[in-house]
């Protein structure tokens, strides 16, 4: 048997019970779970905002180490360390081929129906959040939501990579391409917006304006890298970076997931700017923008999972962790047995933590 949180309704709270995990079936992996991270999507769903099949394993950035593998799996094999994603990717799909594996259709990533579930309680089957269902002592997952590591990173930090980091970092690097000598302002200071902090420094931006309410968040963003720190509680945030860059940022990016503050990301831009919006903003909501401005070539955009390749930019994120390049040590906020993840999400709906870690 193994222990996990499950959601069975939603507005509710995670429930911890025993499960059982099906056998390996071909392109199958069988993954012991070392950590995982408590994401602000998650929350989403526990809240209900979010639709998902239920009873569900939450759960979707975590590390661990392999058990088990189907007998058509190639390169990874019984005690290799791993990262999961939730941007699992088929390979032949259009997006997969034109270099967009990050918004796949994901074909084939599930078990065909009428097959056992990987999942169960008793009699019942459970859904796998994000086809991961991370929050659980063992993941039985498709090899195509996984990545090999190398066996020298403390897994417990590189749980982190699998969502945080990914979005943030990539929502920098590979959606919107900032350069070296951009201006950039980032909303929201919590997990997802430090690494974009982050990812602008190390890129080499040469002015990191970070925004939030929270002065202990706008402290830990000057560790991340900004450079400018802007109350959004003490006055207009627009008109503040305005006035510190003169006329607008070249980059913003939005990572809270509210209405209000992606309108503001597209309003702090200058002149040919553009606004990524990283953020889950709740369905059903319209942003609204001054349509005027679009013909000085400034542009609105989402981000999906970074645009990420995960199976080469999470080992590149590695490699500059274990350099001292990327900080990973500094976002964990706590740590917590399965036991206490109820207690990890009220202090997440708080907004006082960066990023928490359940440790198996």
């Amino acid at each position: 048997m193994t222990r996990a949180a499950i959601l069975d309704e939603a507005p509710g709270e995670l429930v911890i019970d025993d499960i059982e995990v099906g056998r390996v079936g071909p392109h199958e992996v069988l993954v012991r779970t070392v950590a995982a991270g408590l994401c602000h999507s998650d929350l989403h769903f526990i809240g209900g905002v979010y639709p998902y099949p239920l009873p569900a394993v939450l759960g979707h950035e975590s590390a661990g180490v392999v058990e088990a593998v189907g007998d058509q799996v190639s390169g990874l094999k019984a005690g290799d360390h791993v990262v999961s994603c939730v941007s699992g990717f088929c390979g032949a799909c259009k997006y997969c081929l034109t270099g967009r594996p990050y918004i796949c259709d994901k074909v084939g990533l599930t078990r065909a129906p009428g097959s056992p579930p990987r999942l169960a309680r008793g009699d019942q089957a459970l859904f796998q959040f994000f086809d991961l269902a991370s929050f659980s002592e063992r993941l039985l997952v498709h090899e195509h939501l996984l990545v090999k590591i190398r066996p020298d990173m403390p897994l417990e930090k590189a749980a982190l990579i699998g969502c945080g980091v990914q979005t943030g970092v990539g929502a920098v690097i590979n959606t919107a391409r900032v350069r070296p000598g951009d201006t950039v302002a980032v909303i929201g200071c919590g997990g997802i917006g430090l690494n974009a902090i982050q990812a602008a420094s190390i890129v080499g931006a040469s002015r990191v304006i970070a925004v939030d309410r929270l002065p202990e968040k706008l402290d830990l963003a000057r560790t991340f890298g900004a450079t400018d720190t802007v109350d959004a509680g003490a006055g207009d945030p627009v008109a503040a970076v305005q006035e510190l860059t003169g006329g607008g940022v070249d980059h913003s990016f939005e990572a809270i997931g509210l209405k209000v503050t992606a309108e503001q990301a597209f309003a702090m831009l200058g002149k040919g700017g553009t606004a990524t919006v990283i953020g889950m903003v709740p369905i059903g909501q319209r942003l609204e923008i001054d349509a005027t401005q679009l013909i000085s070539g400034k542009r609105l955009q989402g981000s999906n999972m970074g645009s990420n390749r995960f199976r080469v930019d999470m080992p590149q994120y590695v490699d500059w962790y274990m350099s001292g390049r990327l900080k990973l040590d500094e976002l964990i906020s706590a740590t917590m047995p399965l036991e206490k993840i109820n207690d990890g999400f009220a202090a997440l709906q708080a907004g006082r933590v960066a990023r928490q870690l359940v440790i198996f």
